[in-house]
């Protein structure tokens, strides 16, 4: 009989740590999980998948004026805020009970409260005051949304957190911060309808990656109209008598809005959880310090996901989730591969990337070949729209060997996934020459730019 309650104990009930409990109870370990909010995680209950339903319906309004190039007329168009977020909120509770039910069939134990660690092996439930031992503990709270402690007059301001409820649609917002989630919400409310402008402290936008999609895409999301202000942030913000926001920027500047949402970047969701006391250590951002095997300094305590700060992305998250249970409870031990992860942005355009930048590809090898090819897609020779495609392959000019390929355009994160499994094959560059292309499509331009455009020799 075991000395423990469990053999594994779950905190948070993310993607990483559902699955880490899934997998975990199907090698028939006993499997407990607490989860505070809502099961799902930030992905699915506040991130990338009622994130990606606003893009979509943020979308429509180019859609519509698109659509009269090609013969149609639309005709009247109205949009309700109040509709899309009933419509959002629906689709959310039906993915939480999917995973609910994914934790019943694999018979892991769910506990609606906020659980903290109590020892190397205890946990202890906040709703109930109950604690538990178990062999393993994972932790897999996540990160949220940072604030600026130091800004006056930051309670005036929201979060992703809050921009998926608020009760009316602004008609003029300012979006603060240059990274995935500022990116893509300046054009959601763009989209729909409002007055926005993204303001970032850095001298561009979307830190780490290529430089050419970085300044491509904004040059495309100013010319949707989206206001971009760089090397400046706010430094004041007051509320006004009608309720409207006014910001003082660092430069002096004064910036108004209905609402101002920071999205600063996210930190590891740790304070409070007892880490300190079982005495598992963290960095200087309160990030989990874990191995390859996402162990912590504490043999018995393990995590995954956003609070280890390593690659913060729910696939990876599943990934580490997954070759945890594999390697503990399976008995076929597996680490995860962080350095060729395929991504996309789901800005407008979209981005989708995979392997380095032009940038860091410079500094494993100084034989760099670049191949680059801005283009108008097809849809819009008829759609009269001004907006371009970006297509880029770096290649190791010395093996061959592709290093990285950045997309911007229509579906390129799509793309990116079908990219990542070639580059993680080791496809060279003469692989991609003597595939046959798919025409007419603008994947085709992958296949057939065959002069480098740049030839960087160290």
């Amino acid at each position: 009989m075991s000395d423990f309650d469990y053999d594994l104990f779950v905190i948070g009930g993310g993607s990483g740590g559902v699955r880490a409990a899934r997998i975990a109870a199907t090698h028939g370990a006993k499997v407990g999980i607490a989860e505070e909010f809502r099961y799902g995680g930030t992905c699915v209950i506040r991130g990338c998948v009622p994130k990606k339903l606003f893009v979509y319906a943020s979308k429509f309004s180019e859609e519509f004026e698109d659509a009269e190039g090609f013969g149609w007329s639309v005709g009247e168009r109205q949009f309700s805020w109040e509709k899309l977020v009933a419509a959002k909120d629906q689709e959310i509770t039906r993915l939480e009970g999917i995973y609910r039910r994914n934790l019943e069939r694999t018979n892991v134990e769910p506990h609606d409260s906020r659980a903290v660690l109590e020892g190397p092996n205890t946990v202890r439930l906040l709703a109930t005051g109950q604690t538990f031992t178990a062999k393993y503990i994972l932790v897999a709270v996540g990160a949220s949304p940072n604030v600026d402690d130091d800004l006056i007059g930051g309670e005036h301001v929201i979060t992703s957190n809050e921009a998926f409820n608020l009760a009316d649609l602004p008609q003029k917002v300012v979006v603060v911060g240059g990274g995935y989630i500022a990116v893509e919400f300046a054009g959601i409310f763009n989209g729909l309808g409002v007055d926005t402008t993204l303001m970032y402290r850095g001298d561009e936008i979307l830190r780490g990656f290529d430089m050419d999609l970085r300044t491509a895409v904004r040059d495309e999301m100013e010319k949707k109209g989206i206001r971009v202000v760089l090397g400046d942030t706010f430094t004041e913000i007051a509320k006004k008598a009608d309720g409207t926001l006014s910001g003082k920027t660092r430069k002096g500047a004064m910036l108004e809005a209905d609402q101002i949402m920071h999205a600063i970047g996210r930190k590891p969701h740790t304070v409070g959880l007892g880490l300190e006391q079982a005495g598992v250590e963290m960095d200087a951002i309160g990030a989990i310090k874990v191995d390859a095997s996402s162990k912590s300094s504490v043999p018995s305590v393990y995590a995954v996901g956003d609070v280890t700060n390593r690659a913060n992305l729910t696939p990876v998250a599943i990934r580490e989730g997954h070759a945890f249970a594999d390697t503990i409870f399976g008995n076929k031990p597996w680490t995860v591969n962080h350095s060729l992860i395929a991504t996309a942005v789901f800005s407008q355009p979209e981005l989708g990337t995979v392997g380095l930048t032009q940038e860091e590809a410079l500094k494993v090898t100084s034989n760099v070949d670049i191949y680059k090819s801005t283009f108008r897609p097809m849809k819009h020779t008829l759609s009269g729209r001004d907006e371009k495609m970006l297509m880029k392959i770096i290649v190791d000019a010395d093996t061959d060997k592709v290093l990285g390929v950045h997309i911007m355009g229509p579906d390129a994160g799509e793309l990116a996934q079908v990219l990542g499994i070639t580059l993680e094959m080791g496809a060279t560059k003469a692989d991609f020459d003597r595939t046959i292309a798919v025409h007419p499509t603008a994947a085709e331009e992958l296949v057939t730019m065959r002069e480098p455009t740049e030839r960087i020799r160290g």
